[in-house]
């Protein structure tokens, strides 16, 4: 026998999404580059910062929510995604302004790191070390962020030119931000489609009322 619905389901295990754990690990990456790379009076700096905590705050918010209203979810993780796509833009602009290259979605430093799964910011400078070719990086061995030798289209992908740090890492948070908001375009779809075929909070007070009225003796 199934167990009745409940009014209030199980909510708020946000730190469990795949797309909060992504967005938060952008927010990290993007603290540090803003306060190494542009100048803390700049507005750039801030909006940036604010961008990426927006990205994760709103996931946060909109999975706690979820318990009395998946429209409020639905909106708010909505206004994740619009952040995390405002924060890729800067990235791109930082790039674009400074003559630095933006690399292709298929460029094989971005598989590397994509393919690494770095959980922390340490992680994700490791791999910036490595793409730079510092001791301990492509022809090093393996560290604790999982990053090793790189075979020979690694390697030839940087023959023709030294990137700079700012490059790199801009570059690696464009990777980053890539796989957030493509988890939250899924997210989202599949919040739509849950909204559309059981309703939201008003649809599950009246059946919860109506099984537990028909229960009654």
């Amino acid at each position: 026998m199934s167990e009745p619905e409940k009014l209030i389901p199980k909510h708020g295990g946000y730190r469990k999404l795949k797309s909060f754990q992504v967005a938060q690990l952008a927010y990290d990456v993007t603290v540090r580059f803003c306060d190494r790379y542009i100048s803390s009076r700049s507005r750039t700096h801030d909006q940036m910062v604010q961008a990426a905590r927006s990205g994760v705050q709103n996931i946060a918010e909109g999975s706690q929510a979820s318990g009395t209203s998946k429209k409020t979810e639905l909106k708010l993780t909505n206004v994740a995604r619009a952040s995390l796509e405002e924060l890729r833009l800067d990235y791109e602009d930082y790039l674009r302004q400074r003559r630095l290259a933006q690399w292709p979605r298929e460029d094989v430093r971005r598989e590397e790191l994509i393919a690494a799964r770095p959980a922390t910011a340490d992680d994700v400078a490791a791999w910036a070390k490595a793409v730079h070719g510092e001791p301990g990086g492509r022809s090093g061995r393996s560290g604790p962020s999982g990053l090793g030798k790189a075979g020979p289209k690694s390697i030839e992908s940087t023959k023709s030119t030294v990137s700079t740090f700012p490059e790199i890492v801009a570059n690696g948070a464009l990777a980053l931000l890539a796989v957030a908001c493509a988890l939250l375009d899924r997210q989202i779809a599949a919040l739509e489609k849950n909204f559309v075929e059981e309703g939201g909070f008003t649809e599950r007070l009246y059946r919860v009322r109506s099984a537990r009225r028909n229960t009654r003796p």
